[in-house]
């Protein structure tokens, strides 16, 4: 029996390539759409087996027994549009991606590789050992302070661990691990004021939409740094900006509140004017996306697809 897989929309249709090679029994692939308006398209989406996409919020899918995000976050899938027996699957895969652009953001705050470039370029020696004026600080003196425990929260963990960081955790429930300080996701203000880095991991639900607040961001301490990798509504967006315009203190933010319909589209993140404060680093929701991220969640999809054809359990199941 052929399994009829349909790849909806552009950002699911990137993890096609190579997805077949890994798929153990036959197949037919169909990559449609986001509006899946184009002749032959609704059909598909109708009769496909396994939907891979990121997104659902219309009728459309009939029989399918797999709905299969290539991604972690499902706050744009409508689970009760979705067919009674219908299994939710989610992937992973980007935690290595994202935790190497916050060791990265968090570097170059300390290791000023541009400027140093730049200034001896003009025979500027600032940074020459021995002067005072160049002297650096080190990322391995500062804390850190992360909200979350999963796979983002976890690899951050490792890698600020190993660069001497102090490291917190907020997390709902215990992780039982030594080295590190834990704090409950109701007492973020206490953590948030006790750390020179606060990084939001978490993904977007009604429990985490606003969860880091004016009060958290106020208990930051002077010249402290927020940073979001997670989903942009997980700190509201009203404190965020109140908390970074006046420059008390800086941020780098990857993940929005504002997105434009098509890549191709130009569009502001956010209805604040982020973009305008010098003490801020904004980036296009960019820190997972590597060709190692493509690479694991599309053996994540194969892998899911080829359990479901021999009827074994899957694996991130959602419902």
């Amino acid at each position: 029996m052929t399994t009829k897989i349909v790849f909806y929309g552009a950002n699911a249709s990137t993890f096609q390539p190579g997805l077949a090679e890994q798929l153990d029994a036959p197949h037919q692939i169909t990559v449609i759409s986001d509006a899946a308006d184009q002749p032959g398209e609704a059909q598909a989406l109708a009769e496909a087996d396994v939907v891979v996409g990121v997104h659902y919020s219309v009728a459309g899918v009939q029989n399918a027994r797999l709905f299969q995000l290539p991604a972690a976050g499902y706050d744009k899938v409508d689970m009760d549009a979705l067919p009674e027996g219908c299994a939710v699957c989610n992937a992973f895969g980007h935690e290595n991606a994202i935790a190497e652009y916050v060791m990265t953001a968090l570097l170059s705050r300390h290791v000023p590789l541009a400027d140093a470039d730049a200034r001896l370029r003009r025979g500027d020696w600032l940074y020459w050992a021995g002067g005072p004026g160049g002297l650096r600080t080190e990322m391995g003196q500062q804390s850190i302070g992360i909200v979350g425990h999963g796979h983002i929260g976890k690899a951050v963990k490792e890698r600020a661990l190993a660069f001497g960081m102090t490291v917190h955790v907020a997390n709902r429930s215990r992780i039982g691990d030594p080295r590190v300080t834990q704090h409950g996701l109701d007492a973020l203000a206490e953590m948030a004021g006790q750390v020179d880095v606060l990084l939001n991991t978490l993904p977007l639900a009604d429990t985490t939409e606003g969860l880091i607040d004016a009060a958290v961001l106020a208990a930051m301490a002077d010249g402290a740094l927020v940073m979001n990798v997670g989903r942009g509504p997980v700190i509201c967006e009203d404190a965020l900006w109140g908390a970074l315009k006046d420059g008390r203190l800086s941020g780098v933010i990857d993940t929005w509140y504002s997105y434009p319909a098509a890549q191709q589209d130009a569009a502001m993140p956010s209805k604040y004017p982020f973009h305008t404060l010098e003490n801020v680093t904004i980036t296009p929701h960019m820190s997972g996306w590597t060709t190692g991220t493509i690479a694991r969640r599309t053996q994540t999809v194969a892998e899911n697809i080829n359990r479901l054809v021999r009827g074994d359990a899957l694996l991130n199941r959602l419902r």
